[in-house]
């Protein structure tokens, strides 16, 4: 029996004007994010990888409907998210929360944490008189914190402790997806691995959706189901785990894997080191984003411009040589 797919996003584009002179007019577009579909299965995660700056804590506020995009589609259960308004687009919010990636930025510093955790309820109008605080309790056992730790206030914690402050805020309002928005690259290693074993622990409890955004491709490995690697904007690359980890087919995923150390000093990996300066998201050239750093790139990479195709069952990847090697087909999905 296939999944339902809780989540669809289709050519999702987002451009930030780039305003000049004493009118502001707009000169340029930055293109954050260009043209990018995949979609995500309820129960399952997706992790999303890529350099600083390649868009993807952007993907997941257009998924939120916390930017608008320049075009595209985020279908939740089916509905545009963009369509939505009043009530629906409110009870739409409560099926959608996000883990930042700042612990103690995310919180105010002048609550309780407690009433952090409490605040959605009142909201949402999910609990009311001492049901609410009945309700912090429950949140505050299922994140790891005990229930004196609701009278305290954010700098009052350790970032692992605020960032479970900040699940349990999440969790508040019993939501089907949540972005996890580089939830641990702010914490110690050691602190690391306890988080990304709670958020799967809630997963298997709740039936929660991730979109798991990372740098990381480590801990991404750790909790994902499915990774897409993006760069400048644009889905490069996207499979199963397995998949992606063992058989790398994009010369930029390539090398990104290539820069995780192996825990055992007998294995010995070839290291890709790029070279070449980053393509300008303001205004980059026609073809490949990643011509100017990739060691394999031929004439026709500075030509046009390769479409995300599926090289094999689950497997896309836009690159021109994958695509003469391979035989890709283009994908619509």
């Amino acid at each position: 029996m296939q999944s339902e797919k809780l989540l669809e996003v289709r050519g999702l584009k987002k451009y930030f004007p780039i305003k000049k002179g004493i009118l502001g007019r707009d000169v340029k577009w930055l293109k954050a994010v260009d043209d990018i579909t995949f979609s995500i299965e309820a129960g399952q995660t997706l992790g999303l990888v890529g350099e600083s700056g390649c868009g993807k804590s952007t993907t997941g506020r257009l998924i939120l409907n916390l930017l608008q995009p320049t075009e595209g589609q985020v279908l939740f259960y089916g509905r545009n998210v963009y369509d939505v308004q009043g009530a629906e687009k409110f009870q739409l919010r409560r099926k959608m929360q996000i883990i930042f990636q700042d612990p103690y930025g995310s919180l105010n510093p002048r609550m309780q944490v407690g009433d952090i955790v409490a605040e959605p309820l009142y909201i949402h109008k999910l609990a009311q008189g001492p049901q609410v605080q009945k309700r912090v309790k429950e949140l505050f056992e299922y994140v790891g914190l005990s229930p004196y730790h609701a009278n305290r206030y954010p700098h009052e914690f350790s970032g692992g402790q605020r960032q479970r402050v900040g699940i349990a805020r999440a969790l508040a309002v019993e939501p089907d997806l949540i972005v996890c928005d580089e939830p641990v690259s702010a914490l110690d290693v050691s602190i690391q691995s306890q988080v990304l074993n709670l958020l799967a622990d809630l997963q298997d409890e709740f039936n929660l959706t991730y979109l798991f955004i990372s740098h990381a491709l480590n801990v991404v490995k750790h909790v994902s189901d499915r990774v897409g690697v993006m760069y400048l904007g644009k889905l490069v690359e996207l499979s199963t785990r397995d998949e992606i980890y063992s058989n790398p087919l994009h010369p930029y995923t390539q090398a990104l894997l290539s820069a995780i150390p192996i825990p055992n000093p007998e294995v010995k990996r070839e290291r890709v080191i790029l070279q070449g300066d980053i393509t300008s998201p303001i205004d980059p050239p026609p073809g490949c984003r990643f011509q100017s750093r990739c060691p394999l790139a031929i004439d026709l990479c500075f030509k046009e411009e390769p479409k995300l195709k599926e090289c094999s069952n689950g497997h896309f990847v836009a690159c021109h040589l994958v695509d003469s090697r391979e035989g890709c087909r283009k994908t619509d999905s």
